[in-house]
């Protein structure tokens, strides 16, 4: 019982580490209209500049 709990655990371990990373996406300031690249929300004074995702943390490469 306890070597089908470990191979569970280890198979549910190793689908999680091969999954692809979130996407990221422009975001602008309600302030001053600034743009910045993140992942999720960085505030409640932001807004979703773009509904394009990018794969990359400076938003250059788009899905």
């Amino acid at each position: 019982m306890k070597k089908v709990i470990l191979a569970i655990s280890l198979l549910v371990a190793g689908s999680a580490a091969a999954a692809p990373p979130a996407p990221f996406y422009r975001w602008a300031s309600k302030l001053n209209g600034f743009i910045t690249c993140a992942q999720t929300s960085p505030g409640s004074g932001w807004i979703l500049a773009s509904p394009t995702p990018y794969r990359d943390a400076g938003c250059r490469t788009p899905y």
